[in-house]
């Protein structure tokens, strides 16, 4: 294996990724943008849900929006809770009503109407985050899925899609947190941009 081109090409390949979603998903993160905006302004919250990677990419948003991602902005906490963190929680649910319902569960106990719920799948296919983004909805909430590929069934479920337009699933979870910092720091600046330092 020639270990210098594999780097190489998977470099080029992520950059182009990253140009498609210029054109592909621009739109979408600019309407997620003005919909976590409101709902911070109405005094509502933002939960995250996903599997794996996508886990992990949830406690990442989160805490981008709980601390802060531009430090040069002073601003107060914005809520964000990612479902994926408390394993006592995900193992009994796991063990008890079956691992496809642990994150619905959780909407169900933490969701409001009004909130908004991140649900991030790669394939879009996976059936817990489908059945969290039924209750989510069951529960008045409007959705934001972090999508890839061809979005799967999520595409039509959530309620604003943003697919990252590749096949590769490290091209995509690099794509979800691209996405997801820019949403932050935008959300960030609506809400206090006059307190830049």
């Amino acid at each position: 294996m020639d270990k210098k081109k594999f780097a190489v090409d998977s470099l080029i390949e992520s950059s182009e990724t990253k140009l498609k979603m210029k054109d592909l998903c621009l739109e979408p993160i600019l309407k997620a943008v003005d919909l976590i905006t409101g709902i911070y302004k109405t005094g509502n919250k933002l939960l995250l849900c996903g599997n794996g990677g996508s886990a992990a990419d949830c406690q990442h948003i989160a805490t981008e929006f709980m601390v802060r991602l531009n430090h040069q902005i002073k601003r107060p906490p914005l809520c964000a809770i990612a479902l994926t963190t408390d394993s006592s929680n995900l193992t009994a649910g796991g063990n008890d009503i079956g691992f496809e319902n642990v994150f619905a569960r959780s909407v169900q106990g933490l969701g409001n109407k009004s909130d908004v719920l991140i649900a991030i799948s790669t394939s879009g296919n996976s059936p817990n985050i489908i059945k969290a983004v039924e209750m989510a909805h069951e529960k008045g909430m409007q959705v934001i899925g972090f999508l890839g590929g061809s979005g799967g069934k999520l595409k039509t479920q959530v309620d604003l899609p943003i697919i990252i337009p590749s096949s590769n699933v490290q091209r995509i979870q690099e794509g979800h947190i691209t996405a997801a910092h820019i949403l932050c720091e935008l959300v960030e600046l609506e809400l206090y941009g006059s307190q830049l330092s």
